[in-house]
């Protein structure tokens, strides 16, 4: 297992993150992941802990705060100074009017709660999991700020934030003196580029670490798709409200993105999963990919991804295979690579 910088920071984390949204059984959304506790979620813990990683991921939100509880009570047994424990805030977690947001008062309580909830004194990585136009985020950043300065928070990152509301924060932290934002966690595949457009540059440019979630592509890289096999009868993508919460791919696309992962795990022996994971883990900026598991199976299949790289010219074909038009004003741009290299 490879330890890589988080970021603009000095924390080395596993280049495989374990995430804990399977953890506990209050969550109909989470429920198509399969959900775990007690002594299955503690054994998940301990063979990633095996396998080296020490990054666990998870949020206040995941299963109504069972999750958090879960995990905790998993790592119990274990040395707290060698875990890396990243949860999250901003989504509603309660009836209240102000039980959800980036306000002081919200985080205030949701950092107490997920203390409390996972048996620490602090959190390693403390994300905003979701944007708040509502709060100024000169509020969102302060509150944050103290928060490290008291020792409940060591780092903190955000989530799902576009790039000049991810620019904004760290503008005025630098503004101010205060704790900048070191990771983003944010979707990326191989069916799934747009981070490239915009956010991957700025994290190259103000080195901000990238933790990719469903780096699987909402489970369609986990080969049980392609174009000569059908649909499985037992996927999360036969749930309408899971096809509306993800993202969107073109059949055609899907297929031929699988198609070309599939000829490279034919060449290298591996499988379309480790492939996938293989070339994110060779992406700028990516510290470190949030894996799971609904098995110890799928969960030691993942771990396979490690160990090995790709080919440049695997990398090249797998680029080709995947990559789509970009938005206004990245095509523009990409047109002119004397003096826009760097954006391509």
């Amino acid at each position: 297992m490879e330890y890589r910088l988080l970021g603009n920071s000095g924390l080395r984390v596993s280049e495989l993150c374990f995430g804990a949204g399977t953890f506990g059984r209050n969550s109909e959304f989470f429920k198509e992941w399969g959900l775990m506790e007690g002594d299955a979620a503690k054994r998940i813990v301990d063979l990633c802990v095996d396998a080296g990683i020490n990054f666990f991921d998870t949020a206040d939100v995941y299963s109504d705060g069972e999750s958090e509880k879960v995990l905790g009570e998993s790592i119990r047994h274990l040395d707290r100074g060698q875990l890396v424990i990243g949860t999250k805030a901003t989504f509603r977690l309660g009836k209240g009017i102000n039980d959800a947001g980036q306000s002081r008062h919200h985080l205030i309580r949701s950092i107490e709660g997920s203390l409390k909830r996972l048996g620490t004194d602090y959190i390693d990585v403390y994300y905003m999991h979701e944007v708040d136009a509502m709060t100024p985020i000169e509020e969102t950043l302060y509150t944050l700020n103290r928060a490290v300065e008291e020792g409940k928070i060591r780092y903190i990152g955000c989530s799902n934030f576009s790039g000049w509301q991810l620019m904004k924060s760290l503008s005025i932290s630098e503004r101010y003196g205060w704790a900048k934002y070191v990771v983003q966690q944010s979707y990326y595949s191989l069916i799934g580029r747009d981070f490239e457009w915009e956010l991957m540059p700025l994290g190259q440019s103000e080195k901000v670490g990238t933790a990719v979630w469903s780096p699987l592509g909402w489970a369609r890289l986990t080969g049980k798709y392609s174009r000569n096999k059908p649909k499985p009868t037992t996927s999360r993508l036969n749930d309408e409200k899971m096809i509306a919460a993800g993202p969107k791919v073109a059949d055609e696309h899907l297929y031929n993105v699988v198609d070309a992962i599939e000829a490279i795990a034919q060449e290298t022996g591996k499988s379309v999963p480790e492939v996938s994971l293989n070339w994110l883990l060779q992406r700028p900026t990516v510290s470190t990919i949030i894996i799971g598991g609904r098995s110890e199976e799928q969960l030691k299949q993942n771990f396979k991804a490690v160990g090995w790289k790709l080919t440049p010219e695997q990398m090249t074909k797998l680029d080709e295979a995947s990559k789509v038009i970009a938005a206004y004003p990245y095509w523009h741009q990409r047109q002119f690579p004397e003096r826009n290299h760097d954006l391509l």
